[in-house]
């Protein structure tokens, strides 16, 4: 079977018309400046994408290529050097309570319970919530993570994935528009890796997020994302946008089996290959 059309670089978000653009960035380029070494370095380069509601898209790339830059900027943690980064039709200034972060390192922290945890970003956001509104959906992104009779117990007392979870429930306790994960399952085991996939398959079908999330694993592009974006080695342009068109729910049936997988993985692995073997070598 042939592999499905793939979008260049030169077509970025090309959708159907029903589409709703979310995260819009045009010719963004982005840089930090190396004080020690005394020079600037680009790390992303002209980069046009846009992210439609509800949709799940993964970006692949070497170490290095820019891939966080890209989400910091849509945190609005980081600021473009030229190129803008819009969210529904307003540029990013800097952080908002419309877009949540789940990190690769928890990030929990370690003196409060599951539910203090969970509960944070009401002390750092004022949504305007009362207590009892905010008791709710603590409680309810609780259940919804599996992570009932743990509210009171310690990071320590938890699993990886577990923690994960927490890190999964916090991002969504504000109820965002936009869920932005930066390889959140890369510090845990491989089972527990393929069992959090999952779960984060379920949480986003039924909260309905947009998400756009980070990973190295080809693999885990395929099993999430609606769109692959393929980035060069440093500075990040977009070398290919690949959609996969594999039916959901995905943890429910073995699609690896089917030839479209295989199709898909093999072709954004060719366009991986060289790009880590550059990685690798330090760009030479």
């Amino acid at each position: 079977m042939a592999l499905a059309k793939t979008l260049s670089a030169a077509e970025p978000g090309a959708h159907s018309a029903a589409a709703q653009p979310v995260i819009v960035a045009n010719n963004l380029t982005i840089g930090y400046s190396l004080h020690r070494e005394r020079k600037l370095l680009t790390a992303l380069k002209n980069i046009t994408l846009t992210v439609n509601k509800g949709e799940f898209v993964v970006l692949v790339g070497p170490s290095g290529c820019g891939k966080t830059t890209f989400i910091n900027a849509i945190a609005g943690i980081v600021q473009p050097w030229e190129g803008t980064v819009e969210v529904n039709g307003q540029p990013v200034t800097g952080p908002g309570p419309d877009r949540a972060m789940v990190f690769q390192d928890y990030a929990l922290m370690p003196w409060r319970t599951v539910e203090s945890n969970i509960r944070m970003p009401f002390e750092l956001k004022n949504l305007g919530l009362s207590k009892q509104e905010m008791d709710e959906r603590v409680h309810r992104y609780l259940k919804l993570v599996d992570l009932n009779g743990f509210e009171k117990s310690f990071p320590y007392e938890l699993s990886g994935g577990m923690k994960q979870r927490v890190g999964i429930a916090r991002a969504l306790v504000t109820e965002p528009d936009i869920l932005l994960a930066d390889e959140p399952f890369a510090a845990i085991d491989a089972m527990t890796r393929e069992a959090m996939q999952s779960e984060l398959e379920r949480f986003v079908t039924q909260t309905r997020q947009t998400v756009v999330f980070i990973t190295h694993s080809i693999d885990e592009a395929v099993m999430l994302g609606d769109r692959v974006v393929v980035i060069s080695y440093r500075p990040g342009q977009i070398k290919e946008i690949v959609p996969v068109n594999l039916p959901r729910p995905r943890f429910d049936y073995d699609v690896k089996a089917l030839p479209e997988y295989g199709e898909l993985r093999e072709h954004i692995w060719r366009l991986v290959k060289d790009e880590a073997l550059q990685a690798a070598r330090g760009g030479k």
